[in-house]
């Protein structure tokens, strides 16, 4: 696969390759199809249109600190009105996110497996070769379908900035 990267990130103590290239605020977002939870394709731009979405990057749901983000931006999404549209993409199998979002109670955010072609994990940089999982990274992206804000968590344990995200994200509304 093109534009591999090495000494972005570690997995279990190694050093992983990163594939695609970082986006940066003021880029074109690149439209994507990943899977729901019923493994319908679903388009990640063309199906929040006119909406400003923040878009989350996790390794597994089925971890710690993926599931605190999950919730975490749930529970936000909430507040943050209809403007906005979570999307938080893992490589788990529709299978599991699906029961976990059930026994999580989650139903604010958008739940998308990228398990099936890796479509979104290429294009955003995101993709781990070696575990075939994403690093964990957020977007925010305008109606427009500008990339506004983004940010590669350094390593994946490491929680986004959930404050300048949605600042980003309230800010991406008044655009």
């Amino acid at each position: 696969m093109g534009n591999e990267r090495t000494g972005l990130i570690k997995f279990k103590g190694q050093d992983a390759t990163v594939i695609g290239p970082d986006l940066r605020p003021g880029d074109e977002a690149p439209e994507f199809t990943v899977q729901t939870l019923d493994w319908s394709p679903f388009s990640g731009l063309a199906g929040t249109q006119g909406k400003v979405r923040i878009i989350a990057a996790v390794p597994s749901l089925d971890t710690e600190v993926c599931d605190r983000e999950t919730r975490r931006f749930n529970m936000e999404a909430a507040a943050l009105g209809d403007d906005i549209a979570i999307l938080v993409i893992s490589t788990d199998l529709p299978f599991a996110q699906k029961r976990w979002c059930g026994a999580a109670g989650v139903d604010q955010v958008i739940v998308l497996s990228d398990h099936m072609n890796t479509d979104f994990g290429v294009k955003y940089g995101c993709l781990i070769k070696e575990a075939r999982i994403l690093r964990r990274a957020v977007f925010v992206v305008n109606r427009q379908g500008k990339i506004t804000y983004a940010a590669y968590m350094p390593a994946l344990g490491e929680e986004p900035d959930y404050a300048a995200v949605l600042a980003a994200a309230r800010s991406a509304l008044t655009e």
